[in-house]
């Protein structure tokens, strides 16, 4: 199922399969940068973080240039994302169309 949404969403009420997710919460940990390699080839740096708002956390994919914008403590704004569930957990992803800006930093 695939879900269609739009601005304002709490990070609990997030589901596997949303796209077009506006959601907004604090940066509460970064995790380490690996190199991975593209089914299409080439390579990229991923890091996984934690995302929380007053509903709960969720982990949120950065790739490439938006893990360099982010550090623990800042509150961040993305617009246009999408979940995918990746070994049983659901991720959230800013994804070729969204966006990530940094709101505040603490």
């Amino acid at each position: 199922m695939v879900y269609r949404l739009v601005s304002g969403m709490k990070i609990g009420e997030l589901r596997d399969g949303m796209r077009g997710i506006d959601v907004e919460g604090r940066i509460t940990e970064v995790g380490e940068v690996r190199d991975v390699r593209l089914r299409t080839g080439g390579g990229a740096r991923v890091s996984d973080c934690t995302l929380e708002d007053d509903t709960g956390t969720i982990t949120l994919s950065l790739w490439n240039d938006d893990i360099d914008k982010v550090v623990s403590g800042n509150t961040v704004r993305i617009k246009n994302g999408y979940t995918r569930s990746f070994r049983g957990d659901v991720q959230l992803n800013v994804g070729r169309y969204g966006t990530l800006e940094v709101v505040s930093e603490e």
